[in-house]
């Protein structure tokens, strides 16, 4: 018996890679199943960012997260969703020894997973992994600019390309990234004139993160455009305040739990019914 026909055809590599130039493309991060169901109508690309080691896992930075991790954030994402790209983030230490490294991890993560593609941190020297992988079925997306796998190095979380010598590296960086076969590229905290330059020299799609709207797409970290935390960072604009809204109900149902007013299942039937 053949597999049935999905009746959503779900977006693949060279799709987002066609889009260069044209319709921006739409973002966002997913860990769990349902936020994955919310957002798949909506976005061209689910980023399974390992920053789930700091959104969901409460680690101080994403140095922490496994493969393992990732592989289960990943499964639960591609249950919830039919149309989006999926793509899981590589964590450290699962790619940088070697190629040969780097093929065995991400081609479990793909196996594991079933998404559509994996991304690294590009620092030039990954260059020639990207180009190992690519050139073995496996898609890749890379990232260059601010690297969070590297902010320990690199003493924390800061914008890159404020000066000569730093501009031509992150430049550097999405060229090499972009020729060793990238199919997209994730570019974070740069200013806009850089942003524009890479966007204009590469022929992969950018997706900016705090790199203005001089890329040909757009990611943020759900949790924090969705207002779930006190702090985000300056480039994030809230679109909403769930905080707010879920302390409110929590305190509410604590309340009538206390004051012994909870409804009863029939209450809540008649409830929703009428």
């Amino acid at each position: 018996m053949s597999a049935q026909t999905p009746s959503v055809k779900r977006l693949t590599p060279p799709d987002i890679r066609a889009r260069k130039g044209g319709e921006p493309l739409v973002c966002l991060t997913a860990y769990d199943a349902p936020m994955a169901k919310l957002l798949d109508p909506h976005c061209d690309f689910i980023l399974v960012g390992d920053s789930v080691g700091m959104v969901v896992h409460g680690l101080p930075n994403t140095i922490g997260v496994t493969l393992d991790m990732m592989i289960l954030h990943g499964q639960a994402v591609m249950r919830g969703s039919d149309r989006a790209l999926v793509c899981v983030d590589m964590p450290f230490s699962s790619y940088e020894r070697s190629k040969e490294q780097a093929f065995d991890n991400a081609a479990r993560v793909l196996q594991d997973t079933g998404c559509q593609a994996v991304k690294v941190e590009s620092g030039v020297y990954v260059a020639e992994t990207i180009r190992y992988l690519a050139e073995r079925a496996i898609p890749v997306v890379g990232h260059v600019g601010l690297r969070p796998q590297a902010a320990l190095a690199e003493g924390g979380f800061k914008a890159k390309g404020r000066d000569d010598a730093s501009r031509a590296r992150v430049l550097e960086e999405a060229i090499a990234t972009d020729e060793a076969g990238a199919f997209a590229i994730v570019v974070e905290g740069v200013a806009e004139d850089l942003a524009r330059e890479i966007s204009e020299t590469v022929k992969a799609p950018t997706i900016g993160i705090g790199a203005s709207a001089r890329c040909d797409g757009q990611i943020l970290v759900t949790q924090d455009m969705m207002g779930l935390f006190d702090w985000t960072p300056r480039f994030v604009k809230r679109y909403a305040d769930l905080k707010t809204a879920m302390e409110a109900g929590v305190e509410a149902y604590a309340a009538e739990v206390r004051a012994r007013s909870f409804p009863g299942p029939d209450q809540v039937y008649k409830a929703r019914k009428g």
